[in-house]
């Protein structure tokens, strides 16, 4: 394969790979926003150990993000609905 074909087939690759971070970018940050309005809706705050467990959730590891919501002082029950809410 001649060198600028190769380097035209990285930028080709790298391009695409961007554009899917730009598009699933926007909808893990929903589902974090969503998990940690249901937490703060059961009286409890959204900080930063929330977050990342909500982010655990929306990239769809809900064990992790209920394990780390209850670690965070969160019930069974609403640790699963806020995960629930973030995928």
């Amino acid at each position: 394969m001649r060198r600028s074909a190769r380097i035209s087939s990285i930028l080709a690759g790298l391009v695409l790979a961007a554009g899917g971070a730009f598009f699933a970018a926007p909808a893990a940050s929903a589902g974090v926003q969503d998990c940690q309005q249901y937490v703060v809706s059961h009286g409890k705050p959204a900080t930063a150990d929330t977050a990342q467990a909500c982010y655990q959730g929306s990239i769809g590891n809900q064990t992790s993000c209920v394990a780390s919501l209850q670690q965070a002082g969160i019930s069974a029950n609403d640790s699963s609905g806020a995960c629930r809410a973030a995928h």
